[in-house]
């Protein structure tokens, strides 16, 4: 059969594959990990481990991986998005929410959601992480903090709920006080509420959280087309409470909340250290002085929801992670630990309960949200398997806990340089790394159940944090806390942490660029990463030697996934860059097989 025809007829049996589609239903997701050829939810399954047992393209086939098509999307942004594939159909979120449905074979449009925005600020860039797939709809976060429902097979809404019962984004930079005080610093951002994070559905429950609560501003860089200049952070009764969500998937109702900061007890304990010892730069008699004078600080508290979830179905236990408390990094109007931000917390699904929470940073200064999803594993013991919860951390560290007791069982090797951790923002200037945008910021991990390797994406960017006083609108003086990325070379890191050896790093490759986007491992011995220089990279699970790469046009900013139709293994990424980083833009998603085989 000549070539062309055999990609026609490949096309034609993905179509019909595309009309046969099975709905998926709870029993469906709860098996999903052995759902080899689907990539059912933002992690592939509700461990978050980011793994494919599909062995089709390996170490020794990777070499003739190409392109079978690409999609465009038409939408120039960040673009951070996993497919979720579905019986030979691609759902993908884009930039600014909009959602397609598309033929996994043949590239094929099949539908398409254009979301219109009921506010055009947005707290959080125009980024979204994916889209969830479960009972004929189709769920999305949008970035003015509405859970939209669409039928699966049309695309067309079911229902359209708000997140958050004050609204989306309520006020912008130049709106406020400080905006207009360092207007000529071109001053940009907001205040409120939206949602950025991949939903997860259990048990006919829609799980999800909103970010933009832990405030602060950005400053645009002095290069256009830089990356953003700085973040600042104003001390004062900014920001709202976070909180994760859970939403009856049938109806959209809300069935319960968690508040990511308690309404009394935030304060906590004044911890000297990091629960795992680390001395923290507290002055904590003048903090217990000051708690009287800020009686309402958790009201403001922040504590963002940027990941999502895993999900333990033993024990009906959902893992999430918590972002930084508000005012982002200047701490003079929020005395005490600020709980439950910067935690990794366990919740029951069913009434969305504190089981247990492991706050890495108290009283954090320098925004090291939880911000990596979280991935479950089994732990081999001398006593036997420990159920385990990981999460890469920000400050550099993959810790590991008893997914039953929040028990700490290891804190890895640092994956990435740490000089200066946790030193305070001083008037000089303090630097510090990896700061807020560096180690593993949001991109998610891969694990390997065989070998125990879990795989990190991090960042080593240096950043100085300065506290800096200006004149507030009616002349007062107005405190605030400036991060600003370091003139000096930064990179990526991608490593291998063996869980089964307490956390020792197995391997490492550094990269040019900071790495942020997401990770994939498959049985094949591949792990596959994408760089902000537009390269899809495959290397070798166990060594980390490189073995592919393709030029995709565009920053690779977003976690690969791979998926098989009518026998045959596709890889696929979303390539659109990210502004924050400075990678170049782009949006479309490139789909990779190896050569169908001549006849």
């Amino acid at each position: 059969m000549p070539r062309f025809a055999l990609w026609m007829a490949v096309a034609a049996i993905g179509v019909a594959s595309v009309a046969s589609a099975a709905p998926v239903d709870d029993a469906r997701l709860a098996t999903a990990r052995q759902d080899a050829g689907d990539w059912l939810t933002y992690g592939h399954d509700y461990s978050n481990q980011r793994f494919s047992a599909l062995t089709q393209i390996n170490r020794d086939t990777v070499a003739r991986l190409v392109p079978r098509w690409i999609y465009q999307t038409g939408a120039k942004a960040s673009f951070q998005a996993t497919p979720v594939v579905v019986d030979g159909v691609i759902y993908l979120s884009m930039p600014f929410d909009h959602v397609a449905a598309i033929d996994a074979v043949s590239g094929r449009e099949l539908w398409r959601y254009t979301h219109v925005r009921r506010t055009k600020t947005m707290c959080c860039g125009p980024a979204n992480r994916g889209v969830a797939v479960a009972y004929g709809k189709v769920f999305i976060a949008t970035v003015d903090a509405r859970l939209v429902a669409l039928d699966a097979a049309t695309g067309k809404p079911v229902w359209d709920v708000a997140l958050a019962t004050d609204g989306g984004p309520t006020e912008a930079a130049s709106d406020l006080d400080e905006g207009n005080a360092m207007r000529a610093q071109a001053a940009t951002g907001t205040t409120g509420v939206g949602a950025n994070m991949a939903p997860l559905v259990v048990d006919g429950k829609v799980i999800v959280g909103i970010t933009g609560v832990g405030y602060g501003l950005h400053l645009e860089a002095e290069t256009a087309g830089a990356p953003v200049g700085a973040v600042v952070g104003f001390a004062g009764s900014y920001g709202r409470p976070g909180f994760y969500a859970a939403f009856d998937a049938r109806t959209g109702r809300r069935v319960w909340q968690f508040d990511t900061v308690p309404a009394t007890g935030w304060e906590g304990q004044f911890r000297p250290t990091t629960p795992d010892g680390v001395p923290l730069p507290r002055n904590i008699a003048r903090e217990q002085a000051a708690l009287a004078r800020f009686p309402d600080a958790a009201k403001h508290g922040g504590g963002s929801a940027w990941t999502t979830p895993a999900y333990d179905a033993d024990t009906r236990t959902l893992f999430v992670g918590i972002g930084n408390p508000s005012p982002q990094m200047d701490d003079s109007s929020r005395p005490g630990d600020n709980l439950y931000t910067m935690s990794l917390a366990a919740l029951d699904l069913d009434s969305g309960k504190l089981k247990w929470y492991y706050q890495q940073v108290p009283h954090d200064l320098w925004g090291y949200d939880v911000a990596s999803p979280p991935v479950l594993f089994d732990l081999p013991t001398a006593d036997g398997p420990v159920a385990a919860v990981g999460q890469a951390s920000k400050v550099g560290w993959f810790y590991a806990h008893d997914r039953n007791t929040g028990q700490l069982l290891f804190k890895s090797e640092a994956f990435v340089p740490q000089e200066n951790l946790f030193a305070p923002p001083s008037a000089e200037g303090t630097r510090v790394t990896p700061g807020a945008v560096g180690g593993a910021n949001w991109s998610p991990v891969a694990y390997d159940p065989a070998s125990g390797l879990a795989y990190v994406a991090a960042s080593h960017i240096p950043i100085r944090y300065t506290v800096k006083d200006i004149q507030g609108k009616d002349g007062t003086p107005l405190r605030y806390t400036e991060l600003k990325p370091i003139d000096e070379p930064n990179w990526g890191t991608l490593t291998a942490i063996a869980t089964r050896e307490g956390g020792k790093i197995r391997w490492q490759r550094k990269t040019d660029k900071p790495l942020v986007g997401g990770v994939l491992a498959t049985a094949g011995g591949l792990v596959f990463m994408g760089d902000g220089d537009g390269y899809l990279n495959a290397y070798d699970a166990d060594t980390g030697a490189p073995l592919w790469r393709f030029q995709c046009g565009a920053g690779v900013n977003a976690p690969p996934v791979s998926f098989e139709v009518n026998g045959v293994q596709y890889v696929a990424v979303a390539a659109g860059g990210n502004s924050l980083f400075g990678f170049k833009g782009g949006g479309a998603l490139v789909v990779f097989a190896l050569p169908p085989t001549r006849q």
